[in-house]
């Protein structure tokens, strides 16, 4: 089985999903996944708080780029799956290179590639061969904290690709499912956004005044089914 990463519970998609679907998309046969490609450069990678934060806008800026796409309905009502990818730099350009459809994610120095959904059995040969497991980034200094932050339950002792993965989880829902005025104040903002860490007891105080969707994990990888892993805070 394909190393992806799941939601607990999946969301419902956004009104601009529901549009014809394009003529070029056939009917998905099986579960849908979201590649995210998250650049690890061997000689100067980028510390591990930036680089789960720019995964999880590379995920939803792919949302923001393409909302038509046909797949983004059946994906969200699903698994709602992501798969947080690694490349190096020259990877890394071939794949942007390649699929002129992705969508580019920036976070100072640390960078990271958004898909819409694809057919998780039949990925294209480039991006099935990016390793999943395995992904680290070194702890570093991450910049100035955001008005709106990823907010992880750091108990949980989540390798760096998972936490993107529930990174981009708790922001997608937010996305979707948060108040409206303050998704279109941070997009007119400039898509800030930045990672804050919290101890089991003070994640779960926090979570009771979250922002948006408090992500629980279905338990594929890493964590125990039904874990309180990330929500999304402003202010």
């Amino acid at each position: 089985m394909e190393n992806m990463d799941n939601a607990a519970a999946p969301v419902t998609s956004p009104e601009e999903t529901r549009q014809a679907p394009e003529p070029d998309c056939p009917v998905p046969t099986g579960e849908l996944v979201q590649p995210i490609i998250l650049l690890v450069d061997r000689e100067d990678p980028c510390a591990e708080d930036r680089g789960i934060a720019v995964a999880a806008l590379a995920s939803v800026t792919a949302l923001l780029a393409n909302p038509r796409h046909p797949y983004w309905k059946p994906w969200a009502q699903g698994a709602f799956a992501k798969s947080v990818r690694r490349a190096d730099a020259k990877m890394f350009a071939k794949v942007a290179s390649e699929f002129p459809d992705h969508a580019l994610a920036e976070i100072g120095d640390a960078k990271a590639l958004g898909f819409a959904p694809m057919q998780a059995d039949s990925l294209p040969k480039r991006l099935a061969k990016l390793q999943v497991s395995g992904t680290t980034l070194p702890a570093g200094a991450t910049g100035e904290s955001t008005n709106v932050r990823i907010v992880l339950n750091d108990s949980l002792g989540m390798s760096t690709g998972k936490a993107a993965a529930q990174a981009a989880h708790a922001l997608f829902a937010w996305v979707l499912e948060g108040e409206p005025r303050d998704v279109d104040k941070w997009r007119g903002d400039g898509c800030g956004l930045s990672v804050e860490r919290l101890g089991a007891a003070e994640f779960r105080r926090q979570a009771r005044e979250a922002n948006g969707p408090v992500i629980h994990d279905a338990g594929r990888t890493e964590i125990t089914p039904g874990s309180a892993t990330a929500f999304v805070k402003i202010g």
